[in-house]
């Protein structure tokens, strides 16, 4: 007998839905996890008496993080305290201009009206036809399992209606921005959310616009940090009979006659399973855990040719001071063509942007709780390769830190750089080497139209048997409703499967 039903390598959001899950369904389940912490990239970490959010900043389409709750027979309501974020962020443009960006439809096409009246028309066409979309990516899209082509018709046979959004998914974030709105403000305004995917927005696939109308559908932060997500997740599947183990590294999953059936841990360890579940970056799973003898010629190809998804460093500032900011969140935007230029001219080159850009999350402007009295909390979420050319992030980490608080004083946050108690920076290779995930990537792949779906590693291993995967790696891919799906997805295939 083995010593346990399923194991599950990461103790992410993806690893914990579909480890509480299996706990609730009679499996029992281990969870572990190299890192001290859980949630993976939805974590906090204290330093100095404040609480740094280490990734995630934003719980939006609340409705598929919920359901994972319902099937635990609770609610996400009930298990964490959400905080609406109204506005939903505060736009500077990279002209000087700023918008406010309210959850209400009506209340935002009066903000269009002041810059653009021209597009209100277009805002509300936007909405009509995303709201439509959402609604049926959410009943068909989200929870299906994507593995095969078989699987993709079996979603358009379950959600016909699928078939009307085609055209998104034939077409760039771009080219369908661009046919309801004609000022490049009102595009720059919402083309930054592609950016969130890891792309530009004329290589994003189109499908992603929804992303602006569904943060008017629900904008939330979570009361204690994004850490207060994973760690329902985690209470939750404990009172099942989860259990989870941190500072303990997986090195090997063990394979015999194409079955996964144990793992080796970091210390030689063996532990034996009826199934393991990967929430680790599939490449890493494949090729450094299993191992190129296990594979076929084509899964061996495929998952090298996986590329990595775009990297985001974060800069983590404790002040004693209220940043002069409007919003929970300010989002630092660059025109459509600038996004695009930066990806291929600067990020791809494996160099720095000369002009910072990203979301700025001032977490105590809702939750004073997070920091010392009379201090606040600024988590800035930037841009950067995954490698830089010829140096180290480590080489430069001290003086990017020093460079971007000089840069956000001087354009976004006034008197900032005067204020600072505590400045840290997570780069990408602490991403790395923190969360096994090759070259910090935040999506693990890239998340382009022919790395979706089919294209993506498989939920259920096709060469191996007994072998899940969930997180970013795999269907529906990044964000934090995605991964959660993803476990979702996996319960359901082992209840089909494994019995």
């Amino acid at each position: 007998m083995a010593d346990y039903d399923a194991i599950v390598i990461g103790a992410g959001l993806g690893g914990l839905s579909a480890g509480a899950l299996l706990s609730k369904g009679g499996r029992k389940t281990l969870v572990v996890d190299q890192s001290p912490r859980i949630g993976g990239y939805c974590s906090t970490l204290e330093s100095d008496g404040f609480r740094f959010d280490a990734g995630a900043s934003i719980i939006m389409i609340p409705e598929i993080i919920d359901l994972c709750f319902q099937r635990l027979g609770t609610s996400l309501e009930n298990e964490v305290e959400l905080i609406p974020l109204d506005p939903i962020y505060t736009i500077a443009l990279k002209d000087g201009t700023k918008i406010r960006y309210p959850v209400s439809k009506d209340e935002y096409a009066e903000e269009i009206k002041k810059i653009a009246p021209g597009d209100v028309e277009g805002w509300y066409r936007y909405a009509e036809y995303m709201e439509g979309f959402l609604s049926t990516a959410l009943k068909g899209f989200f929870l299906s399992p994507a593995n095969t082509y078989s699987d993709m018709a079996r979603m358009l046979i379950k959600t016909p209606s699928l078939l009307g959004y085609i055209p998104l998914f034939v077409k760039s974030y771009q080219q369908v921005m661009s046919s309801y709105f004609k000022d490049p403000r009102i595009q720059e305004s919402l083309s930054f959310q592609a950016s969130f995917m890891g792309l530009p927005p004329e290589l994003c696939p189109g499908h992603m616009t929804m992303l602006p109308w569904a943060e008017h559908k629900g904008f939330y932060y979570s009361k204690g940090g994004m850490i207060a997500l994973p760690e329902a997740l985690a209470r939750i599947g404990k009172g099942f009979g989860m259990e989870v183990r941190t500072d303990t590294l997986v090195k090997k999953v063990i394979v015999k006659d194409k079955r996964a059936v144990g793992v080796v841990l970091g210390d030689g360890a063996e532990i034996t399973t009826d199934l393991v579940i990967s929430n680790i970056n599939a490449k890493a799973l494949y090729l450094d855990l299993i191992g190129e003898e296990h594979l076929g010629f084509m899964a061996r190809t495929g998952i090298k040719s996986m590329e990595p998804s775009v990297a985001a460093p974060l800069l983590l500032l404790g002040v004693d001071y209220e940043p002069p900011l409007d919003s929970h969140h300010t989002l630092c935007t660059l025109p459509v063509e600038e996004l695009n230029s930066n990806y291929w001219n600067v990020i791809k080159k494996n160099e720095l942007p000369k002009e910072q850009f990203g979301l700025i999350s001032w977490t105590t402007f809702s939750d004073r709780g997070l920091a010392p009295k009379g201090n606040h909390i600024l988590v800035m979420t930037l841009t950067g390769p995954n490698r830089l050319r010829d140096r180290s992030w480590r080489d430069v980490k001290q003086s990017l830190i020093d460079e971007y608080i000089d840069y956000m004083s001087e354009r976004y946050v006034p008197e900032l750089k005067n204020h600072v108690k505590v400045a840290k920076m997570i780069t990408p290779e602490d991403y790395e080497k923190d969360l096994l995930a090759p070259e910090g990537s935040i999506y693990m792949f890239q998340q382009d139209v022919s790395n979706t779906t089919v294209y993506r590693p498989a939920s259920k291993s096709k060469g191996i048997k007994g072998l899940y995967l969930v997180g970013a790696s795999t269907h529906p891919g990044g964000g934090l409703p995605s991964v959660i799906a993803s476990g979702m997805i996996a319960e359901d295939l082992i209840g089909k499967y494994e019995g």
